[in-house]
């Protein structure tokens, strides 16, 4: 589970694993569809004055297709990812910080998760780097070769 009650931090760093469904509502409004379940792994430890820090790995495929010729791909995400919490409000403003509720007790790693994948991710994946695209007058693949129209081979 990616939540977590932060007294259990009192002895010790957490582990905190958990899976994430592609349908998942943390998922929602990114554009982004992942083909199986995103595992997500890390550890949770307390920094001192109300800052927690959790160290993980995020690993998942992301299915999407090619901005360029619009045939299928995916994308592995393997990341580490390190997630500072905090309830100090000179932090609040320091976008690499996640804010925390000073009375919470519970911390949720999954929102937080969300965004570093986000931010990681191109909303515009290409299936190779040199992809032609499609013709822009006939919409043939280019990467296939020459169309042959009278836009021949122009690219997008």
């Amino acid at each position: 589970m990616l939540r977590l009650n932060l007294r259990d931090l009192r002895s010790g760093p957490v582990d905190v694993r958990g899976t994430l469904e592609p349908t998942d509502s943390v998922f929602l409004g990114l554009g982004l569809s992942f083909e199986k379940p995103v595992q997500v792994t890390g550890v949770m430890q307390e920094t001192g004055d109300g800052a927690f820090l959790w160290r993980g790995q995020v690993h998942g495929t992301l299915t999407g297709e090619c901005r360029r010729c619009l045939t299928g791909v995916k994308v592995d995400v393997n990341d580490d990812i390190d997630l500072l919490f905090s309830s100090d409000p000179e932090l609040a403003a320091d976008p690499s910080v996640y804010p925390l509720d000073a009375d919470s007790d519970e911390l949720d790693v999954a929102h937080a998760v969300r965004e570093e994948v986000a931010l990681r991710v191109s909303p515009f994946p290409l299936c190779r780097p040199d992809c032609k695209g499609l013709c822009a007058k006939c919409g043939a693949d280019l990467n296939a070769g020459p169309c042959g129209c009278t836009g021949a081979g122009t690219t997008n």
